[in-house]
């Protein structure tokens, strides 16, 4: 009986490791996978901060030209102002 009892041991054991195994390869399959699903997840982070990067810099590069077109405008304005004071002024023949 002591020896039915040792084969039955080793038969739970030689289960219970097949259990073990499988659920080893099963955790490793899905950490592999989780691995995986970070790079992508990390790549498409970089991606995105380099279009953000990108965009930033066209933002400023056109609020800088906005400004100048600003500028130009409220030169041009003087000019205008001044061209139509002038042309207002010879119309009323003060020359």
């Amino acid at each position: 009986m002591a020896a039915e009892e040792v084969l039955q041991t080793v038969d739970h054991y030689k289960t219970e490791i097949e259990r073990l195994t499988k659920e080893l390869t099963e955790t490793t399959h899905e950490k592999i996978q989780a691995a995986e699903y970070g790079l992508v997840v990390l790549e498409e982070k970089l991606t995105l901060k380099q279009q953000y990067d990108e965009l930033e810099a066209e933002y400023d590069s056109l609020k800088q030209e906005l400004e100048q077109l600003k500028e130009a405008r409220e030169e041009i304005q003087k000019m205008t102002t001044g061209t139509l004071t002038l042309v207002s002024w010879l119309r009323c023949g003060n020359v």
